[in-house]
């Protein structure tokens, strides 16, 4: 989740709805211009025992940032706790039960991506030798309860974790128990932005099914493929979903801003904390009306926080967010931006992605939705055909749009062969999820312990 690392760029208080439109309009940016952003959690646990570490224990969190500032990172402080760094690789952020984030920087291309996630694993690892604490790459903890991990002190942690259960019965869930990956897109128009996101929105669920890595629950297998996916169906449904509008024609700025102004709020950020706001109305702090704060209108920076509150499969604030994605080993970690960016950074690419969705009734895309979590590839698509049929069909198509790109490394080679992982999905026809689950049936014989060595980084 976002962490704020100091103040926005510009920020002044929003005099209108122009003001609000900005923030979308401005992330416009020409093709030569466009950069990838890739984000990563995974889950911080001791070796000794496999318990996942508090924040302020010997050898916690706190130490792992702490230790971390040797490779050149600046400390981030709330309330004196050190809960974020910034650097050149981007920054460094705790979810709300001690998963470590790397959101990294904007990359030109994806070879600069993946040495990045390369220099951050070689980082984390080095320090967890010194710590004793490991990092695994799965989309749920296997094996964990809420009551087993710790809580972060981030206020805004404070203020959701109390909210949560208001509003739905996997929230908790979702905070303390899951880890993703994302990737953060440029668009060049308005009009580009709803290309990219419709392409992006009717296409997440295979996102989902090809990353599938969440089988287990508290030491059992769940039912499910994707159980972090089903975990975002049962969160918040005023700020979740597959926001059937985006496919409707005219979509936009304006659309998006109307939605986004109709989901409640949570905090408001004043004088280095976090005043709670939650379930109360942005419009009512345009005129001025919030109850928390009276007679005071909000700044940029407010939206924008705002807008970091909102969790649909595919999220605009001045990029586009990739969302539907678990968690996952170094390689997966790379196959996503390649992934997006070979359908949606190439026009014939992203012309043919559409072509394969385009004429998708709007709700075939929340019945495709529902289904993946449980069926993986197996889930049917509007057309009566699998995800896996689809699949091979959208996996050649974001290969050629990256081989179209021509972005080379220092060997020759092109960015397609981070799609690597992928195309050994979709040739095997399972998940790794299913692989996972193969295991835990097979050679683990049960013991879900194992997942430890095969899964860590």
């Amino acid at each position: 989740m976002t962490t704020r690392t100091g103040p926005l760029k510009g920020d002044h208080p929003i005099e209108g709805r122009e003001d609000l439109l900005a923030v979308f309009a401005g992330g416009e940016k020409p093709r030569e211009a466009w950069r990838i952003g890739t984000e990563h959690e995974k889950f911080v646990y001791r070796r000794s025992d496999h318990s996942a570490p508090a924040y302020d224990a010997p050898g916690g969190i706190r130490d792992l940032l702490t230790e971390m500032v040797s490779f050149g990172w600046t400390p981030v402080e709330e309330n004196g706790n050190i809960i974020a760094l910034t650097g050149p690789d981007g920054a460094v952020s705790l979810e709300p039960a001690g998963q470590l984030e790397l959101s990294g920087a904007p990359r030109e291309h994806l070879h600069e991506t993946c040495c990045e996630a390369g220099r951050h694993l070689a980082q984390v690892k080095a320090v967890g030798d010194e710590l004793g604490i490991g990092f695994l790459g799965l989309g749920m903890w296997p094996d964990k309860s809420r009551a087993d991990l710790p809580v972060m002190p981030k206020g805004r942690y404070a203020i959701m974790l109390s909210y949560m259960p208001k509003v739905g019965s996997l929230g908790l869930d979702m905070m303390l128990r899951t880890c993703t990956i994302q990737t953060n897109l440029d668009y060049e128009s308005e009009a580009d932005m709803a290309m990219k996101f419709r392409v992006g929105l009717a296409l997440q669920p295979l996102a989902t099914a090809l990353f599938a890595n969440s089988p287990f629950t508290e030491g059992r297998p769940n039912g499910f493929l994707s159980y972090r996916s089903h975990i975002w169906s049962d969160t918040d449904a005023d700020r979740t979903g597959m926001l059937p509008f985006v496919f409707e024609d005219g979509f936009g700025y304006e659309r998006y801003l109307d939605f986004a102004l109709d989901v409640p709020m949570y905090f408001v950020f004043r004088d280095g904390r976090y005043i709670d706001t939650s379930g109360q109305s942005f419009r009512d702090f345009l005129d001025g009306r919030l109850p928390a704060l009276p007679g005071e209108r909000p700044l940029v920076s407010d939206f924008t926080d705002h807008l970091s509150t909102i969790f649909p499969e595919v999220r605009l604030k001045s990029f586009l967010e990739m969302r539907g994605a678990d968690g996952g080993p170094w390689n997966r970690i790379c196959a996503l931006p390649a992934f997006w960016v070979g359908l949606l950074y190439q026009p014939d690419a992203l012309a043919a992605a559409w072509d394969e969705v385009k004429n998708w009734p709007i709700e075939a895309h929340q019945a495709l939705r529902d289904a993946v979590p449980k069926l993986g590839l197996r889930a049917p698509t509007a057309t009566g055909e699998t995800l896996l049929e689809l699949g091979r069909r959208v996996l050649a198509i974001a290969e050629a749009g990256l081989n179209a790109r021509g972005k080379l490394n220092a060997s020759g080679d092109n960015e397609s062969g981070f799609l690597d992982p992928l195309r050994e999905v979709l040739a095997s026809g399972k998940t790794p999820a299913e692989r996972l689950l193969e295991s835990y049936h097979g050679e683990w014989a049960g013991d879900l312990s194992r997942i430890y060595e095969e899964e860590s980084f």
